[in-house]
Order: structure tokens, then sequence, then C-alpha cells
């Protein structure tokens, strides 16, 4: 066998190093663009200072994938102005030449998540170099220009809305409605405007004017929250003018009826020392003006039943201490998005002193308190429990006391898979003739008409297997489901004398439908429900379509 000798010449081996240099450098360059994920510990630990912040706004659409790169949806993206740079960047707690922190990062990621005109929000650290590292802020813009066209349908009443709103005008965070809404209770045109950062500030503005077939409704508000858990003083000041038909239920239908005109006005103050050893004491002190003006209907339908006039006056003071602990989570309440939940513990108390001196019709003490606690992981199984308490003390008697109580159960069975549990209840004594407890359709019994029992007490509880599928049609709407089963009854005896008539339950299952492109917070339900109590005028299928904040 014959070989042929190979030979190589002197170019051919340079031509060939320099290609091999110039992939090594290729393979750099690629490297770079991906950069090692960043230890955000060790940043923190080793004291390292902010640089540059970059913004990256995405628009409503991502046409780099294939799905969303039509006409429509380009379209879409060019009629959309994409939130401005001095709204987010406003909402953030870190600035460069700052020192790095991670608990900062993560709340500045939950106050951008709030809004409502963006999808999601997201802050990584990258190019680290010499004690000095750069973050890049991550968000998507929702589609905020919304006409509203709805029609909903609970305990067994339907309600219609049409009206136009914008959610981030001029990409400027501002919201402007216009609405009207035609429900059992009443016809109403609205206007709404919002700015939760006036002038730039961390001012938040709320006008809202209501015409309604039975009266009127008025608020303007002007708020400095502690909108951070380090803030170290909020203030406000809150006026509201409200006259309304109220109706009293019986099994579903309305029985008695009165006209309620109230005024309120609020005034207050809050300071605190800011977040020390994981935990934040909030003071605040204020003053109350809630004047209620009750009467008949005029040219009334149905039998008058008038509480009594009240008013109260009163200086108060109260505490809030809340403890620095939250998880993110994702299909929870919510389907594919992040989601934010307080696991700490948090306790609240307020006091107040109305007499006749500061202008009330009566001499009383007015409180208020609340509890909070997460037990578990989101992770895995989590439990959240919240209690409050509200009422008055007058000569020596509890007046209008109110306990409440909630405790939501999250058992994760997979990352499509969830079982939910809920209980809730109501416990009052003495109420006010206009803070009835009601219970039915409206109010989580979706079996049962509105408002199908009434008292001064009552007890809720749902269980739900849920279901996040992968669903996405046209990348605009994510679809979930649910089997769920609700239980629950009152007790006592209604303004009108109509007493509780036991337990009520019902089974059914439901589709969900949330919107990842609009600025709307709220999921669309679709649920059909069997009861399996009442009395023989109930339908045997009711069927649920509303919109809520939570799956």
């Amino acid at each position: 066998m014959r070989y042929t000798p190979l030979f190589i010449s002197f170019e051919t081996v340079i031509a060939m190093r320099l290609l091999l240099l110039a992939l090594c450098l290729v393979g750099s360059a690629v490297a770079d663009e991906v950069p090692a994920k960043i230890d955000e510990t060790a940043l923190e630990a080793q004291g390292v200072i902010i640089g540059t912040i970059e913004l990256d706004k995405q628009n409503v659409f991502d046409t780099s994938i294939p799905k969303e790169n039509n006409w429509l949806y380009r379209l879409a993206n060019r009629f959309h102005i994409v939130t401005r740079d001095r709204v987010i960047d406003k909402q953030l707690l870190l600035e460069p030449g700052d020192t790095y922190s991670k608990r900062l990062v993560d709340e500045s990621e939950r106050i951008l998540r709030r809004n409502s005109y963006l999808y999601d929000a997201s802050i990584t650290p990258v190019n680290r170099r010499d004690g000095v590292v750069d973050l890049r802020v991550s968000t998507r813009d929702v589609w905020t220009l919304i006409p509203t066209l709805s029609v909903s349908r609970k305990g067994g009443e339907n309600k219609t809305t049409i009206g136009l709103q914008e959610l981030n005008l001029l990409g400027r965070g501002q919201t402007i409605r216009f609405e009207r809404t035609d429900d059992v209770d009443r016809t109403a045109t609205t206007f709404e405007f919002l700015d939760a950062h006036l002038g730039r500030s961390w001012v938040t503005a709320s006008l809202f004017v209501a015409d309604n077939s039975d009266g009127h409704s008025r608020l303007l508000s002007l708020i400095r929250p502690f909108y951070a858990l380090d803030t170290r003083w909020s203030a406000g000041i809150t006026a509201f003018d409200d006259d309304r038909r109220t109706a009293f239920y019986d099994l579903g239908n309305e029985a008695a009826e009165f006209q309620h005109d109230r005024e309120r006005f609020s005034l207050f103050g809050g300071w605190s020392s800011g977040l020390r050893g994981g935990w934040v004491k909030r003071y605040t002190a204020g003053m109350v003006y809630d004047d209620n003006v009750f009467s008949a209907v005029e040219n009334g339908s149905l039998p008058a039943f008038v509480p009594a006039n009240r008013k109260l006056a009163y200086p108060f003071i109260g505490i809030d201490l809340l403890e620095d602990q939250f998880e993110t989570a994702s299909n929870r309440q919510q389907i594919a998005k992040t989601e934010d939940f307080f696991t700490g513990t948090r306790l609240s108390a307020s006091l107040g002193l109305a007499s006749q001196d500061t202008g009330a019709d009566r001499d009383a003490i007015i409180y208020t308190a609340g509890y909070s606690q997460g037990f578990g992981s989101l992770e895995s199984a989590a439990l959240l429990l919240d209690i409050a308490a509200s009422g008055r003390q007058e000569s020596g008697d509890s007046r209008n006391a109110v306990v409440t109580f909630s405790a939501r159960y999250f058992r994760k069975q997979s990352d499509k898979r969830l079982f939910f549990a809920t209980i809730s209840g109501t416990h009052g004594h003495d109420l006010d003739a206009d803070n009835i407890v009601a219970l039915g359709g409206d109010t989580g019994l979706r079996g049962y008409p509105l408002r199908y029992q009434s008292g001064d007490s009552k007890f809720l509880a749902t269980i739900e297997q849920r279901y996040y599928w992968d669903w996405y049609p046209f990348r605009l709407v994510r679809v979930g489901g649910a089997i769920f089963a609700d239980v629950g009854r009152t007790w006592g005896r209604s303004p009108i004398g109509t007493a509780s008539d036991g337990w009520l339950r019902d089974v059914g299952i439901g589709l969900r439908f949330a919107p990842t492109r609009t600025g709307s917070r709220k999921i669309a339900h679709l649920d059909f429900a069997f009861p399996l109590d009442g009395d023989a005028s109930i339908d045997n299928l009711q069927i649920v379509l509303e919109g809520k904040r939570s799956f």
C-alpha cells in the first residue's frame, strides 16, 4: 500500500491559526453576551456599589417571538405609549452610588408589580467590576386604553358596563375612567382620575364622581402612604359624600328600603422609625367626621325601614407593627404570573374618642384591631390567616361590634395543579341597621341568589381543585379551570326580622380566563354551580359570570 505524503504550506498554517483565534474571540463574545448569574448575597456582603441603572422596557407584544410578530400586534405596539423612564425611576428604592441591597431590590420589584400598567417587573444585577455592579430593570407594559363593554352575572342578577378607561395616560402612570353601569341596585355614570405620583412625588391623588339613579357619590383624597418598609412619615386627607338607596333582602328578594346620605371627612398623619431588626413600627394620629342620615325613599316601592341617624366625630391614634417577610410565587391566585404574598406577622390597632364636644351626637369609644400571619411556605403548602375587629363602646355597652376572620390554604401539587381551601366568618353584636351581614351568590355562595341569607353573623367555607393549563389562545389570555364546593350560613335575624334557614351547600365547575395584554387585573370567572339546599324557587343551575382579582 502506498501513502501519499501530505504537504501543508506555511500560508495554510497561518490561516488555520487565524481561524482558531477568530473562533476563540467569537466564543468569548458569546460568553460575554450571556454572563453567569451574579451572586446577590456576595454583592451585599462585600458592600458593592451600584453603578448605572438600565431600564429594559418591553412593549405589549414581543415581536421577537414568531407568534407575536404579526401585523395586528405590531400595530398595537406602534400605538401604545411605553411607560416613561421617570415613572419607573421614581419607584426604585435604589439609585446609582448606593450600596447594593437585595432587600431593596426585592421591595422595588414588589412596588413596580403593583402597577396595573405593568404585567411584570424584575431587577437583575449585571456587569460586576471593581466593587461596582450595574442594575437592569426589566418591565413589560400592557395595553392600557381599554373600551369597556361587559356583562356579568352572579346571584341570579345581571350587571352591564359600558365605558372607556386609560390606565397609563401618555405613559405617565395616571388613570382616567368613564363608565356607565346598570345593576340590581342602580344605574350609575362615573368619572375617575388617579395619579399615584402627583408631581413626581409619592402623593396619591384620587377623584371619583358618580351620578346615580338613586343619588350621587363623590370622593376626593390626597394621601402620601408609607410606600416602603423604611418610609418615615405619611399623611393624608379624604372627603367623601354619598347619597343612595339601600335595600334589605329576604331569600334573594328586596323586602324593605331606605335612603342613606353620608358625609365623611378624615385627616391623618403618621410617623415611623423605619425598618429595624426586620420589623417596622408605625404610629398614626388624626381626626374623623362621619355623619350618616337615614330617611324613607321618596316615592319608594317597598316598605320603609329607616335606621337611626348616626354622627361620629373623633380624634384617633393608631399603631401598626409589621414584619419584613414576603414570598413570590406563581399559579396561586393568578395564572402564569409573578405574585407577591405577605407571609409575616402584622398587628394593628386604633382608638378614637367621640363626644358631643367634638361634634358627635353621642359619647363613644371607637376601636379597630387587626392581626395577620403566614405559616408554611407557598413553595409547598402555606396558610395565610387574617383576623380583624371593630366597634364602639357607648355608655358601657358594645355597639356595632364586628369580628371577622379568614384563613386561606394553598397546597402545591405540581406546577399546574393546586389544592385551595378557605374559611371565613363574621360575628356581629348589636349591629347598626345599615350594617347587616349578608350571604349569597355575590359573597361566595355561588349556587344561590345574591344576599340570600342575612343576619348578624355568618360562616363560609370553600374548597377548590385548581388547574393552570398551558393553553394560551392568541397569546392574549391564560386559561385555567376549577372544581369547587361551597358551604355556609348566617345566624341571627336581619333588621326586618327574617331568621336564617340553616346551612346551604353547592358544588360546581368553572373556567378562568386571565388577560395578559391589558391592564385589567381581574380574572374572568365562568362558573356552573348547583345548589344542594334552599327553597324551591332557586334554579337548579346557577350560571355565574364575573370578574375577580383572584383565581
